[in-house]
């Protein structure tokens, strides 16, 4: 099976490319300065300093995995692809929530950059989906698990 290609900005591109950089320079490190620490108490048995060490390790070893996948299967969104004035990936687009009369901004972005708090939504959220190829003045409709959301398209930015 072909492994999932990852959307990313070129931004988030390179904030993985830092994630990844960061856990194999330092915290593969400390880590190990940790194990190597939790090894000089004695019985490592009985250990819960050495135990956690060796989570942390796994932990971060997955990390490593986990983005060097993403990365090689990434597909940068690079701004001269994206038609201007029409929702894309990449965009920051500003709605009316019209049910509450309330004025959001999101910005699209594939699902591994994704953080709502952020209010980075992903193409592959109910909202992304219903913006994406949205022009300004555009009314969407979004089945969201709070219920119907109605959204005008205020602006639209890169």
């Amino acid at each position: 099976m072909a492994e999932k290609e990852v959307i990313l900005t070129r931004a988030g591109l390179h904030k993985l490319e830092e994630e990844l950089e960061t856990l194999r320079t330092v915290k593969r490190k400390e880590v190990a300065e940790r194990i190597k620490q939790a090894i000089e108490f004695g019985d490592i048995s009985e250990n819960s300093e050495y135990e956690d060490a060796k989570n942390e390790q796994a932990f971060i070893e997955g990390r490593i995995i986990t983005i060097e996948k993403m990365l090689r299967n990434a597909k940068v969104i690079e701004d001269d692809e994206r038609e201007a004035g029409i929702v894309s990936i990449g965009s920051t687009v500003t709605v009316k929530d019209i049910e509450f009369d309330e004025v959001l901004e999101y910005k699209i972005v594939g699902s591994a950059e994704a953080d709502p708090l952020k209010n980075l939504i992903s193409n592959e959220s109910p909202v992304g989906r219903a913006l994406l190829g949205q022009k300004i003045g555009s009314i969407i409709e979004v089945d969201a698990p709070a219920g119907k959301l109605k959204f005008e398209i205020l602006d639209i930015s890169e």
